[in-house]
């Protein structure tokens, strides 16, 4: 597997810590000193279908191929507002593709998932270009008049092209059954056989829960696909975070023993967008020419269910044009 190319897309309103002080009792040094955001993109005139659809264009663009060459689309994605049909085919038919679609939802892990069954895609005969989108509106499934779990999320699409190549050294995914850690459950359509009680409950997370399983499996994970691959930390250029909390990204690094110039962020801009932080970290590293042929990169991510992944990528560079 290999990166062809990436892009990215964020709404244009753009929410401080101030902004939220107006409704919640909060304020930015609450919320920057615990959190490490200070801002977060948030949908208010665009649709997550123009921010995915944006991302996938500029993604194309980039990799030099026709959209009739994508083969496959593997979209992450939480929530929309539709449950079906796939936001993937939603997306293919706003681009124009002709090609077998999917969505999968492990989560803020997606992304990685999605380039191990890219991966697996690419090795047979029938596929030679994969388009991955990972497309999240967390904002959309938390409490307003809690400050619990919204001063957390942002919204935000990335889109990778990938194609065949060696560039992916060492995969490693789990998934332990854990609903209560964290979870969103949506209240479903009246049926009159139904006899239970039913509930609808925004996000619900246990912060200290989180952080303790975020902590120890990342550095767990991470020290495994450098082990499968036969890489040694300080040979890796970025480790790549799920962008959740500064204190979960700090910690991990401390575990790992490495400098802070390793341990890109951009959470204090963004928020937590879920299973697009990953890739939009990934497009603002590469769009801004910070990764150069032969970099070793560690993408370590977390999500509900409770799942993790991580891999290592050898990068072989983009089809953009260097200017």
């Amino acid at each position: 597997m290999k990166i062809i190319g990436t892009g990215s897309a964020l709404p244009s309103l753009s929410v401080s810590n101030d902004m939220l002080s107006a409704f919640l009792d909060t304020n930015d040094e609450w919320i920057s000193t615990r959190t490490g955001v200070k801002r977060r993109r948030i949908l208010s005139t665009e649709t997550l279908l123009d921010l995915a659809v944006i991302a996938v264009e500029e993604a194309i663009k980039e990799s030099k191929i026709d959209v009739t060459d994508i083969d496959y689309i593997i979209c992450s994605n939480l929530v929309n507002i539709y449950a079906t049909p796939t936001f993937s085919s939603i997306i293919q038919g706003k681009i124009g593709a002709n090609c077998p679609c999917l969505d999968i939802n492990v989560a803020c892990s997606g992304f990685i998932y999605a380039l191990d069954m890219a991966d697996a895609f690419l090795r047979t005969d029938k596929t030679k270009n994969v388009l991955i989108v990972c497309a999240e509106e967390p904002s959309r499934i938390v409490d307003w008049t809690e400050r619990d779990a919204s001063i957390l999320f942002g919204d935000g699409a990335a889109a990778a092209i990938v194609t065949k190549g060696k560039d992916l050294k060492a995969t490693h995914l789990t998934t332990t059954s854990n609903i209560d850690a964290l979870f969103y459950q949506r209240k479903l359509e009246f049926n009159p056989f139904v006899k239970r009680k039913e509930y609808g409950r925004p996000l619900v997370m246990n912060g200290k829960e989180i952080y303790r399983l975020a902590v120890s499996n990342s550095v767990s994970d991470i020290n495994k696909v450098l082990e499968k691959s036969g890489i040694k930390k300080d040979e890796v250029k970025f480790f790549v975070l799920h962008q959740a909390n500064m204190r979960i990204i700090v910690a991990i690094r401390q575990n790992l023993g490495q400098p802070e110039e390793k341990f890109p962020h951009n959470l204090e801009y963004y928020g937590n967008t879920a299973s697009a932080t990953i890739p939009i970290l990934l497009d603002e590293l590469n769009k801004t020419n910070q990764l150069v042929k032969g970099d070793i990169l560690v993408l370590s991510a977390f999500g509900a269910g409770f799942t993790t992944g991580a891999c290592v990528i050898h990068w072989s560079g983009t089809n953009k044009i260097i200017k």
